[in-house]
């Protein structure tokens, strides 16, 4: 019989290592500061007492050798979770991931597999500048050989976890410490999201509002405003960066006819204007107006506080900019 129970983002995805610790003995985990009840989140609470160091294994800060070290514990057999507590130093680990982990499954003629989790954590806010607020997901995307994951909900967090944990080839895991706190119900047995298959969480006739991650929540707060207003947001939060979604968008556009795509990454070469470009080739018959995309500007992350609330989209400039762009069409 399925529990659900409210439970926080962070405790949602230590449930689901717990649980797939258990059931798989191939199943590890491998970072910085696993051992830390805190560095990251959490989500690693109470598995070292449980699985020991052999299994809980806390590294050095060097994240080429730790993600090549699990790149090749899988090639091998085993199904590593390589966690990154902060995802800008991943680009230390690019060719493991990249030259590697995503090419190995075609270099051998699907012969071996690389069931690898590589766990990416955004840390944006708190005045940590530049190096240290980094949404890469659009980088990872473009890679053949990666799936990219980003959910925003504790239901989906534990769901696709489990899902990248059980997939045969790599699955870049991408969250962000601001979904931390966020609570849902959560069923307590194992289970899976689909990897590839996004999800309306509003239902809207006026306007196709596109997100994942973080921004889900932004785009939802925004269109529950915009609603008390009589526009009627459809909102979409696609989950998975890579495969898209691409049933999902073009079935609502037949609807509204408008589209609006958030991302909290940088628009140039991103995650929004891969969605712009699949509406583009697919779905054009269906616009009623030019595709308009709320990103972050194309500048690195302030170390300002005041800035930083300029810096990083809202459901206050969601809001504007859907109104905004509403009212050129006459609606």
């Amino acid at each position: 019989m399925s529990i659900n129970r409210k439970l926080q983002y962070s405790l949602a995805i230590n449930e689901a290592l717990h649980q797939m610790m258990a059931v798989n003995d191939s199943v590890f985990l491998m970072g910085q500061g696993v051992k830390s009840p805190w560095y990251v989140g959490n989500t690693a609470r109470g598995l070292l007492e449980k699985f020991g160091n052999g299994r809980v294994i806390d590294t050095p800060v060097s994240e080429n050798s730790i993600t090549g070290a699990g790149v090749g514990a899988a090639i091998a057999g085993m199904r590593p979770i390589i966690v990154h507590p902060r995802m800008d130093f991943m680009l230390y680990a690019m060719d493991p991931i990249i030259n590697e982990a995503a090419n190995w499954y075609y270099m051998n003629g699907g012969r071996v597999s690389v069931p690898v989790v590589i766990w990416g954590i955004i840390n944006r806010g708190g005045e940590q500048a530049a190096q240290h607020s980094q949404a890469l997901h659009s980088i990872f995307s473009h890679v053949p050989g990666l799936k990219v994951v980003m959910p925003s909900t504790p239901y989906d967090a534990k769901g696709l976890m489990i899902a990248a944990i059980e997939d045969d080839n790599p699955v870049v895991f991408i969250d962000d410490r601001w979904l931390y706190g966020i609570e849902d119900f959560v069923p307590e047995e194992i289970y899976i999201v689909e990897i590839g298959k996004g999800i309306i969480r509003k239902e809207g006739s006026d306007i196709t509002l596109v997100s994942i991650s973080f921004m889900a929540h932004q785009a939802l707060e925004a269109a529950n405003r915009l609603a008390e207003e009589n526009i009627h947001v459809e909102v979409i939060d696609l989950r998975s960066a890579k495969p898209i979604d691409t049933e999902i968008i073009i079935d609502s556009l037949k609807k509204t006819g408008f589209l609006v795509v958030l991302d909290g990454g940088w628009k140039t070469c991103g995650f929004s204007s891969e969605v712009a470009a699949i509406v583009a080739e697919k779905g054009y018959q269906y616009l009623r107006g030019p595709i308009r995309r709320i990103t972050l500007p194309d500048c690195p992350a302030p170390a300002s506080s005041v800035l930083e609330k300029a810096y990083y989209p809202n459901s206050d400039n969601i809001v504007a900019n859907i109104k905004s762009y509403l009212e050129n069409f006459h609606r």
